[in-house]
């Protein structure tokens, strides 16, 4: 009798426990589809948005944001919660002078951290191999002459005058939409620009 009422014991303790952690995933499962609606909303605003935490950069995975680590600038760099300005200039630099990164145990190496801390990243990085053919030349447009600014494709000389008066009547670009709205460009000219622009 007593080895029954322990076993009854046990498994009505087992199915409470199994009720409440069925109950926790689903108010977890709520709260994260909760953070990804508010997080489209926050990146609908500002596509650039530097996420806050490990919870919303897993969000913005799920929404389809992505960042290419092969053309990743500062910019791109400084929206991963936990990198600071130091690291993110560290890679903007050795992607620029050539170094290709294929795996989150690159990004490790290159950052001289363990794996385990730069794991959480995964879900929104996006690695890829670019032969030295496929790689665009990026201009730094806020500091690159009109020599430079004209080897863009599709840019012609009044082009090139244009976007330097803008640069020294409204200072420097901020990101692609502030040069885009600036210059005034429809979107065939951004998407003939966007992988050979750095700001």
């Amino acid at each position: 009798m007593a080895i029954q009422r322990l076993v009854a014991g046990l498994l009505r303790s087992r199915l409470l426990r199994t009720g409440l952690a069925q109950a926790g995933s689903a108010q977890a499962d709520s709260a994260q589809t909760d953070l990804v609606q508010v997080l489209a909303g926050r990146l609908e605003a500002n596509p650039g948005l530097r996420f806050e935490g490990w919870a919303e950069l897993r969000a913005a995975a799920a929404l389809g944001v992505r960042i290419e680590v092969a053309q990743a600038g500062l910019e791109d760099w400084l929206r991963l919660p936990g990198l600071s300005i130091h690291q993110a200039r560290s890679l903007t630099q050795l992607l620029q002078s050539g170094v290709q990164l294929h795996c989150l145990e690159d990004l490790a190496a290159a950052l001289g951290l363990p794996l385990a801390q730069v794991a959480g990243y995964g879900p929104i990085l996006r690695f890829c191999f670019y032969g030295p053919d496929e790689l665009p030349l990026a201009v730094a447009v806020n500091q690159a002459g009109a020599e430079a600014l004209g080897r863009l494709p599709e840019m012609d000389e009044a082009g090139v005058a244009a976007l330097l008066a803008e640069r020294s009547r409204g200072g420097r670009f901020r990101d692609l939409v502030d040069f885009q709205q600036r210059l005034g460009l429809d979107a065939g000219a951004i998407e003939a620009w966007m992988y050979y622009l750095r700001f």
